[in-house]
C-alpha cells in the first residue's frame, strides 16, 4: 500500500508475522489503539499520540494528529493504482443532480445563486426543523444550476430544493 503524504510517499507492506516494512526498512511500532480514532505509538523510545481527526473512505484520505502536528494522507493500495492507471478511478466520484431537504421545515436563509461553484460540504442553506438551524451542505463538488425554494418557503423531506449543473 502507499501512503500519499505533501512532500513524500511511503510504500507501507506487513506480512504474515505483523512485521511492517516503510519504504524497505523495517519498522518496528509498539501501538495500543486507545479508542476507535485515537492509538498512542511508540517507536524506538519515543512516544507518539496518533488521532485520526478526519477521514473520508470514498477517498481514502485522512487527517491525523500526531502529537499536535496535522497530516493529510492519502492511502493507495495496488488496486486503487490499478483504477488509476486504467483511468477507472473518477467513477467513484460523486456526482450530484440536485439537493433534496433531508426533512421537513422552513427556508431560513440560501446562500448560493445560480452559477455559485461549490465544494463537497460548501454551505448551500440555513434550514430550521424542529426550532433547530441546520446548515445544509453541498454533496458534492458542482455548479449551482437553479434555485428551486424561496426564502421563508416550508419545504416536505426529500423536496428539491437546489439543482446541479
Amino acid at each position: 500500500m502507499k501512503v500519499i503524504g505533501k512532500d513524500i510517499t511511503y510504500e507501507i507492506e506487513r506480512d504474515l508475522d505483523a512485521k511492517l516494512s516503510l519504504s524497505g526498512k523495517e519498522v518496528i511500532l509498539d501501538m495500543v489503539a486507545e479508542s476507535e480514532n485515537s492509538f498512542h505509538v511508540i517507536h524506538e523510545n519515543v512516544g507518539y499520540d496518533v488521532y485520526i481527526v478526519e477521514k473520508n473512505d470514498a477517498t481514502k484520505t485522512y487527517v491525523i494528529s500526531v502529537n499536535g502536528n496535522q497530516y493529510t494522507l492519502q492511502a493507495k493500495s495496488k488496486f486503487d493504482e490499478l483504477l488509476d492507471q486504467l483511468g477507472m478511478s473518477s467513477l467513484a466520484e460523486v456526482k450530484a443532480d440536485n439537493l433534496k431537504a433531508p426533512m421537513p421545515g422552513l427556508v431560513l436563509d440560501i446562500l448560493v445563486e445560480p452559477g455559485t461553484v461549490l465544494a463537497k460540504g460548501d454551505a448551500v442553506l440555513v434550514l430550521e426543523a424542529m426550532k433547530m438551524e441546520n446548515n445544509i451542505k453541498s454533496p458534492a463538488e458542482g455548479v449551482v444550476k437553479s434555485i428551486d425554494i424561496k426564502k421563508g418557503q416550508a419545504v416536505e423531506k426529500n423536496q428539491v430544493l437546489i439543482s446541479f449543473e
